[in-house]
């Protein structure tokens, strides 16, 4: 049962001093949001502004809900995935006094009326994950778009739905690609989203990765992490590519590379993370080896064709575990799904850690900031963010792991700004 009001949407509020715990640990991995926080709370950039953040329901996000709130932002979030949200954060948040609505296994039809439900905060500023919100404000709700400063996108899924929209001229405020920044896809995405991936699939099923063959579809930022984490433990890698640049690199980084018509007969566990549909589709399925193992690790749930192989399993569907569903497509063929198809690292288990979130989360907190100072100079369009915030993260971070680096001399700068060298 969820604990309902007007304010917010639960499951427990009871759950809060757990949550709050928990919060507090992964505060001390996220030193760089910690001093931005505290200088928010001297600053006030977001004192009397509105702002909605739709993202997975974390330790870590929670983390960044409370550098805003800190900030004087009046805050509201909603999940950005039905699996993500850890209800005990969530309790705390409300404790905390940031209303939420989420519930970790909530159905679509309730996951929408949350964002409906966050969206009637009448936010001045978005942070979202995955665009979701952001589309709603541009169909649903375009009556509060003129209060809409801007806002800002966490993941590659997102920033191509935004850019989208800027192509169709439809877009009404400025966004800033949060997930194009280096401090965040460089690290988030390879490191963050490569050992939380695993760290999914084996909390679901406990299998051996050692022997296994694995195929990884995309080698993205996310795809090179899960490559690579996946060749860490003891797995044989196989990539598939439709870009050939990235294809070639994968080659060059010591993995098969191959069509996923070519890989589908070999492979015992199958991660996409590519932010398409149907990767794996119903040709895929019919080739599979019996109890091969399918997860995925994009933002949708559409990467692997669901719809298809339900048709094909029929009555043939069983959940033998927490977040593993099998699908009988044949008398000496069954195929296992982790997490409903959802991303996996947040299905099933904690998704990134903290201290790569950090920057992560560093970058919408400065991104915000700078929406709130130079929104109305920019036009509707998908900016990224300034290379002097990614840069100044990147110092922070530096200085919080206590590495030191060089520094130019006045001889060096000059030589490196000349065409004239003799």
């Amino acid at each position: 049962m969820s604990t309902k009001s007007m304010d917010f949407d639960i499951k427990d509020p009871s759950l809060a001093p757990d949550g709050r715990r928990r919060i507090e640990w992964a505060a001390r991995e996220m030193p760089v949001l910690r001093q931005i926080t505290e200088q928010f709370a001297k600053d006030k950039p977001f004192e009397g502004l509105r702002l909605l953040c739709c993202a997975h329901i974390t330790t870590e996000t929670a983390n960044l809900a409370l550098a805003f709130q800190a900030g004087g932002a009046d805050a509201v979030l909603c999940a950005s995935n039905p699996l993500s949200t850890q209800d005990d954060v969530a309790a705390a948040l409300v404790d905390a006094g940031i209303p939420v609505f989420a519930i970790k296994g909530e159905d679509a039809e309730t996951y929408n009326r949350h964002i409906q439900a966050a969206l009637g905060h009448k936010p001045n500023l978005v942070i979202d994950d995955g665009a979701d919100v952001i589309t709603a404000l541009h169909t649903a709700r375009k009556d509060l778009l003129p209060d809409v400063i801007g806002g800002t996108e966490e993941t590659t899924t997102g920033i191509i739905r935004d850019q989208a929209m800027e192509k169709d001229g439809v877009l009404a405020f400025p966004i800033m690609a949060v997930n194009d920044a280096d401090t965040k896809h460089f690290f988030d995405n390879r490191y963050g989203t490569g050992q939380s991936t695993i760290d999914g699939i084996l909390r679901a099923t406990n299998i051996l990765l050692s022997g296994k063959t694995a195929v990884v579809a995309g080698y993205g930022w996310c795809g090179k992490g899960i490559a690579m984490r996946m060749r860490g433990m003891g797995a044989r890698v196989i990539v598939t590519e439709i870009d050939s640049v990235r294809a070639l690199e994968a080659a060059m980084d010591g993995f098969e590379v191959t069509t996923m018509a070519r890989a589908v007969a070999r492979g015992d566990i199958f991660v996409t993370a590519t932010g398409n549909i149907n990767v794996i589709d119903r040709d895929a399925f019919a080739q599979m080896k019996d109890g091969a193992i399918m997860a995925n690790s994009g933002h949708f749930n559409a990467e692997i064709n669901l719809r298809a192989l339900s048709e094909m399993a029929g009555e043939g569907v069983r959940t033998l575990r927490p977040f593993v569903e099998e699908y009988a497509i044949a008398s000496d063929q069954k195929l296992i799904v982790l997490g409903e198809g959802r991303l996996i690292n947040l299905a099933a288990a904690e998704g990134h850690p903290a201290s790569v979130m950090d920057m992560s989360f560093a970058n919408q907190a400065l991104a915000a900031a700078y929406l709130v100072k130079e929104g109305k100079n920019l036009e509707n369009k998908v900016y990224s963010i300034p290379v002097e915030i990614d840069h100044e993260i990147a110092r922070l971070k530096l200085v919080a792991m206590n590495i030191e680096i060089d520094t130019l001399t006045q001889e060096q700068e000059t030589y490196l700004t000349s065409w004239d060298l003799h």
